[in-house]
């Protein structure tokens, strides 16, 4: 049972995400290819590589500046809108969890919440328009349904409700960027946002259950 998260936790986590986001660099370009600029594999590879390599330099003990300042790797390595709000997401979650040597339920519960919050605000973005946040905003509920259970169950709801809110996506009308000028024909197209949203959350899920092995 995974009680907290250290830093080197979380450094594992952004390297293993790094990975995940290059091996699916092509597939995420042409889910986008079909209503966006197809840039969004590309924009993902490079962010995640950003906060993966700081990471790797970061020698101090406090998790929330590691992320907020990996955050502004990650803006700087792609300033495009979707780079934009994942940096944003990271930043955000880190002030949040500035100071902590270690990360419990509780702390989770905040990064996640402010990470959410972060790109809402940043993307003028709420559940059901067909983004990103129709994958985080009920992944971030579920950790603040969770209280303090056992980390690696949370996580695995929070996958859970992620992925669910992904497929909810091919039911809903696009109101943001290129996708929306194809208003109803949006309709039954998996969202490349709320798709790289739940691949970030499930991916997290997933290292944590290796923890545990």
């Amino acid at each position: 049972m995974i009680e907290n998260l250290s830093l080197d936790d979380i450094k594992g986590f952004l390297s293993k995400m790094n990975g995940v986001a290059a091996s699916n660099k092509d597939y995420l370009i042409d889910l986008d290819s079909k209503m966006g600029d197809g840039d969004l594999g590309l924009t993902m590879a490079a962010v995640f590589s950003a906060i993966d390599e700081f990471a790797g330099t970061y020698d101090e003990n406090d998790i929330g500046g590691l992320l907020m300042k990996g955050g502004m790797a990650m803006a700087k390595a792609a300033p495009s809108t979707m780079g934009t709000l994942m940096a944003t997401g990271f930043m955000r979650g880190g002030k949040a969890v500035k100071g902590c040597t270690q990360l419990k339920a509780a702390e989770l519960s905040s990064f996640w919440t402010a990470f959410v919050e972060g790109i809402m605000e940043r993307g003028k973005s709420k559940p059901g328009e067909k983004t990103i946040i129709d994958a985080l905003y009920p992944a971030a509920e579920a950790w603040k349904a969770a209280g303090n259970a056992d980390l690696v169950s949370t996580a695995a709801a929070a996958g859970a409700a992620a992925a669910e809110g992904l497929e909810k996506t091919r039911d809903m009308v696009a109101q943001h960027g290129r996708a929306a000028y194809y208003q109803e024909k949006s309709r039954e197209i998996q969202d490349p946002g709320a798709t790289i949203g739940s691949i970030l959350i499930n991916t997290f899920s997933d290292y944590l259950t290796g923890l545990d092995g």
